[in-house]
């Protein structure tokens, strides 16, 4: 038979056993205990990915910001300068230029043709056989009318760096116009003053002709700014500094000579 428990008795509840809405209610000074507060990483986060962002966009404000002044949308519009420095952009197969470089070497022509400049000086990558920026690059040049005695070759220009610091220290460029697209003139111009020529910058507009290589070109200048931030604090040396050449010396003499 199964056992009937008393209605009047009390709870069969062990003395030393808390129920839990007598647990939630007991603290030392008879308030109810806090709970634990969660940690909220939230806005931690996010400062950390501000500070991020702060961090890679920094040094491309600082070449935007920075050369300002010195960069120019046209040929009209640059100041004279005795040398245009133009920076290779890469050859083809067959071994024409790319058309970010062929625009670089048109306008390098105006600027010649409107006596912006007196001198080319082609810095390009001639580091492997059957891969002549420089000569190509000249050839160019020639084919648009301007005087083979008016360019200069650099053969190692492996990078914007490079090409700014050889022509400064090998070539003894004190002043120049550096040709380039819109989008890596700011570095072009920065690392070129950096590595001490008093250098200004005319802009190729590539974007309606070039709409995905300039779009592209914008982004990849965010860490390039980044890299060449380090390269003009540490200012390492080109991978071919060499002896001093006066190519350059003696085309400007030849120039002013003939234009006496």
């Amino acid at each position: 038979m199964r056992a009937v428990r008393n209605p009047g008795a009390p709870p069969l509840v062990s003395p030393d056993v808390t129920t839990s809405e007598e647990a939630s209610a007991e603290s030392p000074d008879g308030t109810a205990p806090e709970r634990p507060r969660r940690r909220r990483r939230g806005p931690l986060l996010l400062l950390l990915l501000a500070l991020a962002l702060v961090a890679a966009f920094a040094p491309f404000a600082w070449v935007v910001a920075g050369t300002a002044e010195h960069r120019h949308a046209t040929a009209a519009d640059a100041p004279e300068r005795p040398v245009a420095l133009v920076l290779g952009a890469g050859v083809r197969d067959d071994g024409r230029p790319t058309r970010l470089l062929a625009r670089r070497l048109e306008l390098a022509a105006d600027l010649y043709f409107t006596d912006r400049v007196e001198v080319v000086l082609v810095s390009g990558d001639n580091s492997v056989e059957h891969y002549n920026e420089t000569d190509t690059m000249r050839d160019h040049l020639v084919a648009a009318g301007v005087p083979a005695e008016r360019i200069v070759g650099d053969y190692a220009g492996f990078s914007t760096w490079e090409s700014c610091v050889r022509a400064r220290e090998v070539f003894g460029v004190s002043g120049a116009t550096v040709v380039t697209q819109d989008f890596h003139l700011p570095r072009a111009v920065s690392l070129c003053r950096a590595a001490g020529i008093d250098a200004v910058g005319v802009a190729d507009a590539a974007g309606e002709e070039r709409a995905f290589s300039t779009r592209y070109g914008w982004v990849r200048e965010v860490p390039a700014a980044v890299a060449a931030l380090g390269t003009a604090l540490t200012r390492p040396d080109p991978t071919f500094l060499g002896r001093y050449e006066t190519a350059v010396d003696d085309a400007l003499a030849a120039a002013r000579e003939d234009g006496d």
